[in-house]
């Protein structure tokens, strides 16, 4: 029988976590990770599964088209949510969200939220995207920007991409994200 499955709304306008629930016998277990019935918009087109070694940090990202779906299927990770969205109730609020494969959460992050990911240990997660990836609309800021004013839990340097390590500051970002405003909820 399909549960009801109530979304639990995040400090962040939009972004909704789904406590999951596994099914375990002698073999292993099961446990759903996404239902249509759960969210009303938008839906996921596209999954990846990404394999991140232990020091890795990607991001920060922000999408102006598509939102996101992730979940931890190993390992921990903690992600880092910013509203970007000039008319959110909570534009400008930044937050740290632990994910740990144990207990499997769901978590929906909406367009015009930035979100970061750092991986103290090897973790493996899935990333499921309302629209197809499109590098051209991928911009981001700089992880360690102090207008973030985060409290990572980085160890020594984390491991970048050569673009995110190249990435600019915060206030560059919202430079750039102006003319997408009028697209953003």
């Amino acid at each position: 029988m399909p549960r009801s499955v109530e979304p639990e709304r995040h400090p962040i306008s939009g972004v909704q976590l789904v406590s999951l629930t596994s099914h375990g016998d002698a073999r292993g277990s099961f446990t759903e990770i996404h239902r249509e019935s759960w969210f009303s918009e938008p839906r996921p087109v596209q999954w990846n599964l990404v394999h991140s070694r232990a020091g890795s940090l990607r991001g920060i990202h922000v999408h102006v088209r598509h939102g996101d779906y992730l979940v931890v299927s190993g390992g921990n990770m903690q992600l880092c949510l910013g509203d970007l969205r000039e008319r959110s109730s909570t534009y400008g609020r930044w937050d740290l969200v632990d994910l740990r494969a144990e207990p499997l959460q769901l978590v929906y992050v909406p367009p015009g939220v930035a979100h970061g990911f750092y991986f103290p240990v090897a973790s493996h997660h899935l990333y499921g995207m309302s629209e197809y990836w499109c590098p051209e609309e991928e911009m981001g800021c700089h992880w360690a920007d102090p207008a973030l004013n985060l409290a990572w839990q980085v160890k020594d340097s984390p491991t970048l991409s050569p673009r995110d390590s190249q990435l600019g500051t915060l206030a560059h970002l919202i430079g750039q994200m102006k003319p997408y405003q009028p697209l953003l909820a």
